[in-house]
């Protein structure tokens, strides 16, 4: 079904389908049927009512029509392959909008335009704090656009790494925990994965250290945050907006809610710049052994300093450095630079060599007890 929230209407909803018969509602559900079609749904606010509808009882005819009339915001679902809608919509009370291209005047085009720009009325950033909950790739540089807008911004991320920390602008404010954070933030914005320790992060507990009329913002994902709380939240008014790309049914109705859809891809430059990215990637991955973005491997990248180079996988257990590095000496390999790092049961190294391992020293390595694989670059 197209779904719309409609605010004041008078629509002509007129059956367009096959068959005969009324078009009846079922008052409790707002849903309206032709036969066994659920032609429309409707569900209103919060101290919103219907003030009225009527059926023509086209009977054995088609088509048959029913004509609504409603206050205040109801958000109406139609099935646009079963039915055709005419009528009037406004946006608050008194005020008429039918579209743009209906209108032949430009004055009243004009006129038209400037009224309804009360819809669009919103707050200035410059001023305001925003605190980031997550500080890695993508929340250093929300922070650092918001720098750049005029905000204050204020962070916090309990597992924060060297590399992050390079990438941070000096001017965000580390937070000690989540409640100060809260508590000074008039946005709160979410950049974490969803983890075992994330989920639910955002719950009724949560909520209620922020600050009254707060806006949270979740494009991250949707199990960080508790929806019921987030409606009891906007209900009470302990958040003013709740603006995500995760839609919820409970949340639909709710005039604080902003539903966005994933659009963190959507452009011409972005599909080329990810083929691009994985490309580049892939061939430093086949050529270097530099690991990037892997969903179950660490990230580890080492400057090539020479020009031999292992790549070796082990469980992540220990003295394994230890056994590989005995291998090397063993076989007077001098070992010039190395990096090990280790994300769960993994552990991903690479050695930089001053002469070349043997095949029998490979194999030797391979036969190792914990390793997994050995590359030779």
């Amino acid at each position: 079904m197209a779904t719309f929230v409609l605010k004041q209407y008078n629509l002509n909803i007129t059956y367009a389908g096959s068959g005969s018969g009324d078009v009846t509602l079922d008052p409790s559900g707002g849903v309206y049927t032709h036969g066994q079609s659920v032609i429309m749904t409707a569900y209103p606010n919060a101290g919103s009512t219907f003030t009225g509808w009527s059926d023509d009882h086209g009977g054995t005819t088609n088509p048959d029509s029913i004509v609504m009339n409603a206050e205040k915001n109801v958000v109406a679902g139609f099935d646009l392959s079963l039915v055709t809608i005419s009528g009037t919509v406004s946006t608050g009370a008194g005020s008429g909008v039918g579209t743009l291209s209906s209108m032949d005047d430009y004055k009243a085009m004009s006129a038209l335009l400037e009224k309804e720009k009360k819809q669009f009325k919103g707050n200035e950033l410059a001023g305001q704090t925003l605190g980031v909950v997550g500080l890695g790739a993508i929340g250093s540089r929300v922070a650092q656009t918001a720098l750049l807008l005029g905000m204050e911004v204020i962070g916090f991320d309990p597992a924060l790494s060297v590399d992050a920390a390079w990438r941070l602008p000096s001017d965000v404010k580390k937070m000690e925990n989540l409640s100060s954070l809260f508590a000074r933030a008039n946005y709160v914005t979410l950049h974490l994965p969803a983890l075992d320790s994330t989920r639910n992060l955002i719950n009724a507990e949560a909520l209620n250290a922020f600050r009254d009329g707060s806006v949270l913002l979740n494009f991250a994902r949707d199990e960080i945050v508790d929806v019921s709380a987030v409606v009891s939240a906007l209900k009470s008014g302990k958040l003013r907006k709740y603006i995500s790309d995760f839609p919820h049914p409970e949340l639909l109705p709710l005039e604080g809610n902003v539903c966005m859809p994933h659009i963190g891809a959507s452009t011409d430059e972005a599909e080329d710049n990810c083929a691009i990215m994985v490309a580049r990637q892939l061939k430093d991955f086949l050529e270097n052994g530099n690991i990037t973005n892997a969903v179950n491997f660490p990230t580890l990248q080492l400057e090539r300093t020479s020009g031999f180079r292992l790549a070796i996988t082990n469980h992540n257990v220990p003295r394994m450095l230890g056994l590989v590095t005995s291998v090397l000496a063993d076989a007077n390999i001098n070992v010039i630079d190395l990096l090990n790092k280790s994300r769960n049961d993994i552990a991903y190294n690479l050695f930089d060599l001053e002469s070349a391992p043997s095949d029998a020293v490979i194999e030797q390595l391979a036969a190792v007890e914990g390793v997994i694989n050995v590359r030779l670059l």
